[in-house]
């Protein structure tokens, strides 16, 4: 049996839609945190909240193998794995495979510290594991990708640097492969787009997309963070945003591997054509 944590999150749907390709629904389960927004999935679905160790023990009955997806509560994911992890532990699970970050530890990445904990905690568990160290999502793009459609404008501080993202079908795709195949225990697989792009070749693809001109515009961190609170994001989100286009300005995501490509057996998604669909949705 196949548990998956998160599931009815953006990442996690598409992990159990792949997993029903590979092996009957009735060797899946979507543990999840409302089990009501979960009824759809088409698989066995049963409560798991990262905050209420006491639903995970029956979350995790029978599992052989978890896919842990990482919680997204900056400063709580460790704590909230750690009873995943515990759960798995005394379920018996004979494999956990975790939603990492890019070189989680060794990179100054801003989100990585939690990651890096987790993934210490998974080894020192003494579970067989597998770390999959997911780059950037191309949907983390999304708003900005639509408010430049509308505007004419992407505005980031990033400068020139680069990202090697993928959607998110792709690593949903690659989580399929590991949790469903052999030869993955003790792995680490560090899970990338197979061209890093910058913010001016992003702009460029909104352009083509919608058949309007759009400019990338690189400003200041300060004047970055004051354009986002001035659209009405909170100070966090926008000190996230901003802590991450310096990550991007410094290259901790433009590492091309190779490995996501080499799992789903294809190439990843162009980021031209995740843009055109972005597009489309707006």
């Amino acid at each position: 049996m196949i548990v998956v944590t998160g599931a009815t999150g953006q990442l996690g749907r598409l992990v159990i839609e792949q997993l029903k390709t590979k092996v009957p629904a009735d060797h899946i389960v979507a543990a999840v945190r409302d089990p009501e927004k979960a009824a759809e999935l088409g698989v066995e679905v049963r409560e798991a909240d990262y905050d209420r160790p006491e639903t995970l023990n029956s979350a995790l009955a029978g599992a052989q193998r978890l896919l842990l997806i990482s919680g997204n509560e900056i400063g709580e994911r460790v704590r909230q794995h750690t009873a995943v992890v515990t759960a798995a532990r005394q379920a018996g699970v004979e494999r956990v495979v975790y939603t990492s970050a890019p070189r989680a530890d060794t990179t100054s990445l801003f989100l990585a510290p939690d990651h890096k904990a987790t993934e210490r905690m998974i080894r020192e568990s003494g579970l067989p594991f597998t770390l999959l160290r997911n780059n950037w999502y191309t949907e983390n793009y999304e708003e900005g990708i639509r408010q430049a459609a509308r505007t004419g404008t992407y505005l980031g501080s990033a400068d020139e640097g680069r990202v090697a993202s993928a959607p998110r079908a792709d690593y949903a795709a690659a989580a399929a492969v590991v949790l469903t195949t052999e030869g993955h225990g003790g792995r680490t697989y560090e899970l990338a787009g197979d061209v890093a792009w910058s913010f001016p070749e992003l702009a460029a693809a909104i352009s083509a997309a919608t058949g309007e001109e759009v400019a990338y515009r690189d400003v200041s961190a300060e004047d970055h963070r004051a354009a986002l609170t001035t659209a009405g994001l909170a100070d966090a989100v926008a000190d996230l945003l901003v802590a991450l286009d310096a990550d991007q300005a410094n290259g901790l995501l433009a590492e091309t591997t190779g490995e996501l490509k080499l799992l789903i057996g294809r190439p990843t998604t162009p980021l031209a054509e995740t843009v055109r669909e972005l597009v489309g949705r707006g």
